[in-house]
């Protein structure tokens, strides 16, 4: 079934069994992270590429991951979740490495626009910022394993760097802020 009702009252638990707010920042960080996996499921849905949907399907994974990771708030619990490793962040270095040898330098900063995939690719980058910004301020709080937390940046950056690949792709021109 999926309704339980035991969320009626504004609560949600963590694995583990605590029930906290749903407002919790936990909750909020997590809740984002699945926003931006969701917002990436629309991305893959405007490529025709394999190859960067099934980079795209890695990265959702990974993501899925990490919101396994802040959801635990128990020990015993957080050694069976699958860990965020530096090879992860490597991945995506690698990737911006490749996309970036065909592109031209940049002259400022870029606006978005040009077309509508890479559009949605700049959405899903400051999407991953906030959930970047969220897993810093739950850090404090509570500390995130530093692997998630570089892993959120790169993803960033591989997002910027896949939106103006595509823009490349489809033959269209960048355009510059001037301020």
């Amino acid at each position: 079934m999926i309704y339980t009702r035991t969320g009626d009252n504004g609560t949600t638990s963590l694995v583990g069994g605590t029930r906290v707010p749903k407002y919790d920042l936990r909750v909020e960080t997590y809740g984002t992270i699945d926003e931006l996996v969701s917002y990436l499921g629309l991305v893959r849905d405007c490529l025709s590429s394999e190859t960067l949907n099934s980079e795209l399907v890695k990265i959702q994974s990974t993501l899925f991951n990490i919101e396994s990771i802040i959801a635990c708030e128990k020990e015993e619990f957080m050694a069976k979740m699958p860990k965020v490793k530096e090879e992860d962040i490597a991945y995506l270095e690698k990737k911006i490495n490749v996309m970036n040898e065909s592109l031209p330098q940049m002259k400022g900063f870029v606006l978005v626009g040009g077309s509508r995939t890479s559009s949605h690719i700049h959405v899903a980058r400051t999407i991953c910022r906030r959930c970047e910004r969220l897993c810093v301020r739950l850090s404090e709080e509570i500390g995130v394993e530093e692997t998630i937390l570089k892993y959120l940046n790169r993803l960033s950056d591989y997002l910027f760097v896949l939106a103006r690949y595509i823009l490349k792709r489809k033959g269209r021109e960048e355009t510059y802020w001037k301020p």
